[in-house]
Formats: structure tokens, C-alpha cells, sequence
């Protein structure tokens, strides 16, 4: 059984932006690929993500990274009652928000580590990995 991780957009930003991080961020990305790994991410993460690709580098090169993505295997969690719950009320602990809130209340939910690059927002979070 591979590890089960979820990933924060700030990573996902990462791997294509050159800075502190990036490498962390594309060693998780080829992990996946590789199929070494699975990640789960909430269902705001493809748009936060496609939309900084597609603003730097065009909409041709955002849909080929959700084409990589979908291909490995990413798995984008549906929303429920529950889990927008369980954000309102991490987003409350953390003084975050609901953007920052959903990948730490889904890594709750499934009961796997969480992986930002947001130290901000997410430097409290028991067991989080911090990159960048």
C-alpha cells in the first residue's frame, strides 16, 4: 500500500515556480507519477493551482498540467456538509482561511499528513511537513 498524503496549493504552486521549495514540490509531483505515493487534495486545489499556471505561462500549459495530474492519479476530494464543517472550524483554530483551511481539514478527515509550503498558515498544524 502506498503512503497517502495531502497536498496544500501552496506546493502545487511550487512546481513551477522557481523558488524556495521547488524542488520538494516536483520530487512530490514525480513521486506521484511514479506511482510511489497517492494525493488526495481538496477541491479548491485545481483551481488555485491551474489558475497561477495558467496566469504565467497561458491556458494551453494549465490544461496540460491537469492533464499530468489526472493521469497520475491525483484524487481531488468531493465536498460535503461534514468536511465544509471541519473547515469553518479549522479555518476558525488557525485564524486562516477557508482557502487555507481545506487541504488541513481534509488531511483530518483521511487521517494522512499534510504538505504545505505555507508556514503561515499552516506552521501550527500538528504533523504537517513544511517545504520551501
Amino acid at each position: 500500500m502506498r503512503p497517502l498524503i495531502v497536498l496544500d496549493a501552496s506546493v502545487g504552486v511550487k512546481w513551477f515556480k522557481a523558488e524556495a521549495g521547488h524542488e520538494d514540490a516536483r520530487a512530490l509531483l514525480d513521486a506521484l507519477a511514479a506511482g510511489e505515493i497517492d494525493v488526495a487534495v481538496p477541491a479548491v486545489f485545481p483551481h488555485e493551482v491551474l489558475d497561477v499556471a495558467r496566469r504565467l505561462y497561458g491556458a494551453d500549459d494549465a490544461r496540460a498540467l491537469w492533464e499530468r495530474l489526472d493521469a497520475a492519479g491525483i484524487v481531488v476530494a468531493g465536498v460535503d456538509g461534514a468536511l465544509l464543517a471541519a473547515t469553518i472550524d479549522v479555518a476558525a483554530s488557525l485564524g486562516c482561511t477557508l482557502y487555507d483551511a481545506a487541504a488541513p481539514a481534509l488531511a483530518a478527515r483521511l487521517g494522512c499528513p499534510l504538505v504545505s509550503a505555507d508556514a503561515r498558515a499552516h506552521r501550527r498544524i500538528q504533523g504537517v511537513r513544511l517545504i520551501g
